[in-house]
């Protein structure tokens, strides 16, 4: 090595050695930087990459099915998929909005703006549609986009569409219970939904999944005591006599009186829960009839007064009971039968051919106190805890509200308020030996009762109840091979907009068969009857004997009679004298429907009244003071049927002159000289 060699080694080692020191000091740096951020601030970091990498997903468990008492599915879950997107990986809004909304039938205007709103907002998760059909979902993927992403939830399926909808209900679009059973069982149902930790990539998709918390407990399926075959026949005879007697709403009810247990618990307007609801008659169409919307009960609320002089007098069905040739004044004012009657009857006979005028005469032996205080046992007034929301206790006036009166009206049927499912369980009573049962619809439920009438109470009940049947208003609930027990029931209902009883009628049936070992109760409802083909006997004792009719040939249950045995002959006179006139009751004593709605379960609850525009037919004329020549030409002139009651001149008309009539109503005239 020369000379120079060495010098110019000499010359370049302090380059080297600031060359060395650079690197030296650049490699510190870069140590401390990497110290600073995998040591010091390794939590900041890590903390900050996982909200970008990692999502906690809510893993939502399959919802139980709810099924009858034989197993067939009412609702059930199947999968199905919701669709999202990204907004801010969509590298053109517009051209999104277009090709997504024709495919998933979505407004394209309103997709569009969802879409630019995310992306102002810089959100990043838009649901495109939940739920939607295989076909529209199959479509979308076909198109192989990577912003559209796909999610796989469950959609509640009802297999019998509106059958039993009342009992089974619907729920959301995110799985919660609407209405019925999905909303009073939806913790049962709905289980308990998990947590997934998700890792995702750059592009936001998921590569990497594992359990976060406890996992999803799947919920539990619920197995009701409706059966879904009675269920229909039940829906199909309530809907058609609705229907062919122009009523508004119905409901009916099927119950074993020993274990309280329904097997149908039907309710018209029906309504699908597959179906949204889309409008106001829709969403009205889901009241549950037989439990929400109370009334007038009218004269099958004779049972209650019968069972209670039995219980607290010493009235038999024997003694006499004064009917004063179906009238009587009571405080000022008139009462009547809706036909004239003998001066004097049977207490059996005041049951059998539903009397009024005795009626009040065994109300008034009674006394207030002692029937309010059976009717209080009866379960009136009261819910009876049946597994749906939105239960209606009805109305019942504690005695010390009644004025003087209600010992008039409430004996038969008036100025107290209850639903259908609160008559069946009123005649369950006389059915199962004088218990009061508590209706069940969950089929492993325990029987609950107490006992509330004597024995012998129940025997004579059974026994007077099955009278009207074979001779009385209830002769249209006759059975074949089937004895059976019963009351028919036609209420005024009340207006209360006008505060004005109106000529439409609730008209009601309840009974049990066979009489001397009971099986089944039915208790059938129409409101909005009109005229005399209205009335109970004519339009809920005929369901009342199809559906009884079904439901024991189902149940196997042995026959009591020959198919051809008719124990007491059928005279063919048609029994119409069971209509509860209201002359006496106010109106204005009812709760208005908005203070009686809802309840701690916030369910939908009315009162049925007819709307304004149901009223229709001729106006009643004015009788007062005619003679009965007088008004039998007035009648033959005008087409208008009368009854009358005495002689002389006409004092006094019902329905009052200028009253619309429905076809068939007649006007009822008192003279007096």
């Amino acid at each position: 090595m020369g000379d120079e060699e060495i010098k110019a080694i000499e010359q370049s080692a302090p380059r080297v050695r600031w060359l060395a020191r650079i690197v030296l000091l650049w490699a510190t740096l870069i140590l401390f930087r990497l110290v600073q951020l995998q040591v010091v601030r390794h939590n900041d970091f890590r903390h900050l990459a996982q909200q970008q990498q990692e999502h906690i997903i809510e893993v939502r468990p399959p919802r139980g099915a709810i099924l009858d008492r034989n197993g067939q599915r009412l609702a059930m879950s199947l999968p199905v998929e919701s669709i999202y997107v990204n907004p801010l990986l969509i590298p053109n809004i517009d051209v999104a909005a277009d090709l997504m909304a024709p495919i998933l039938n979505l407004d394209r205007s309103r997709l569009d703006a969802d879409l630019h709103e995310c992306v102002q907002k810089h959100r990043g998760f838009l649901w495109i549609k939940r739920k939607a059909p295989e076909e529209e979902a199959d479509r979308l993927r076909n198109l192989h986009v990577d912003w559209i992403q796909f999610v796989t939830e469950s959609r509640r399926f009802y297999p019998y569409g509106t059958l039993a909808a009342h009992v089974v209900g619907s729920v959301d679009s995110d799985g919660k219970g609407l209405g019925g059973v999905e909303r009073k069982l939806n913790d049962v149902l709905g289980g308990k939904p998990g947590k997934l930790l998700v890792t995702e990539d750059v592009r936001q998709r998921g590569f990497e999944s594992e359990q976060y918390g406890a996992p999803a407990q799947p919920g539990h399926d619920v197995h009701l005591t409706i059966d879904a075959r009675i269920q229909y026949i039940a829906e199909e005879m309530l809907r058609d006599t609705v229907v062919a007697h122009h009523c508004h709403t119905g409901s009916a009810v099927v119950m074993d009186p020993r274990t309280g247990k329904i097997l149908a618990l039907a309710s018209y307007p029906p309504y699908d829960p597959n179906q949204p609801v889309r409008n106001e008659f829709e969403r009205k169409a889901r009241f549950n009839q037989a439990v929400s919307v109370p009334f007038e009960p009218g004269s099958v609320f004779k049972v209650v007064t019968l069972s209670a002089a039995l219980e607290t007098t010493n009235l038999r069905p024997e003694s006499i009971i004064p009917t004063g040739h179906g009238a009587m004044t009571f405080f000022g004012r008139v009462v009547h039968d809706s036909h004239n009657g003998p001066a004097a009857m049977s207490m059996e006979d005041v049951l059998v051919h539903s009397s009024n005028i005795g009626a009040i005469n065994i109300g008034i032996r009674v006394g207030k106190e002692h029937l309010y205080e059976y009717i209080h046992r009866f379960g009136f007034g009261q819910r009876t805890g049946i597994s749906l929301p939105g239960e209606s206790p009805g109305l019942v006036f504690k005695p010390e509200h009644w004025r003087p009166s209600s010992i008039a009206s409430v004996p038969m049927g008036h100025e107290l308020l209850v639903t259908t499912l609160q008559l069946a369980r009123a005649c369950a009573v006389i059915a199962n030996g004088g218990y009061l049962v508590k209706p069940q619809l969950l089929e492993d439920a325990p029987v609950q009762s107490k006992q509330i009438l004597r024995p012998q109470t129940v025997m004579t009940m059974r026994h007077m109840m099955e009278q009207v049947v074979l001779r009385g208003t209830g002769r249209n609930a006759r059975l074949i091979g089937y004895s059976a027990a019963g009351k028919t029931g036609t209420a005024q209902i009340v207006d209360l907009q006008t505060h004005h009883y109106t000529h439409f009628y609730n008209a009601s049936f309840m009974g049990f068969s066979p009489v001397a070992n009971p099986s089944l109760v039915v208790a059938v409802t129409a409101n909005g009857a009109a005229g005399t083909s209205g009335f109970g006997a004519e339009v809920s004792a005929p369901v009342f004997k199809e559906v009884m009719t079904a439901s024991l040939r189902f149940l196997e249950v042995p026959r009591d009679l020959p198919d051809d045995a008719l124990p007491v002959p059928d005279d063919g006179k048609n029994e119409t004298n069971d209509l509860a006139i209201a002359d006496l009751s106010d109106p204005t004593l009812l709760v208005p429907p908005e203070e009686a709605a809802g309840d701690s379960d916030g369910d939908q609850q009315g009162i049925f009244v007819p709307a304004a525009n149901q009223v229709s037919g001729p106006q009643a004329p004015n009788f007062i003071g005619m003679t009965a020549r007088a008004v039998a030409e007035l009648s033959a002139q005008t087409g208008i049927p009368v009854e009358s009651i005495g002689t002389g001149l006409v004092r006094q008309q019902y329905p009052l002159p200028g009253a619309v009539l429905p076809a068939g109503e007649r006007v009822r005239l008192r003279f007096a000289r």
